[in-house]
């Protein structure tokens, strides 16, 4: 799955650890979704927008 996450994060000069830090997951769970090498949880994806205050149809595409 395609997401704009790093993008989203270098934006606030947020490091990996940060952003993970305040998503509740590790640093390499935040590194394996913006590499595509895992997809979140649907809960996760709702975190993740919440953070950004963006859709989730915003940050991930199929």
């Amino acid at each position: 799955m395609k997401n704009r996450l790093k993008i989203l994060r270098a934006e606030r000069d947020w490091t990996q650890a940060q952003l993970a830090e305040a998503l509740e997951v590790s640093r390499q769970t935040v590194n394996a979704i913006e590499t595509g090498k895992f997809d979140p949880s649907l809960p996760l994806a709702f975190k993740v927008a919440r953070v950004f205050e963006l859709s989730i149809e915003e940050i991930f595409q199929d």
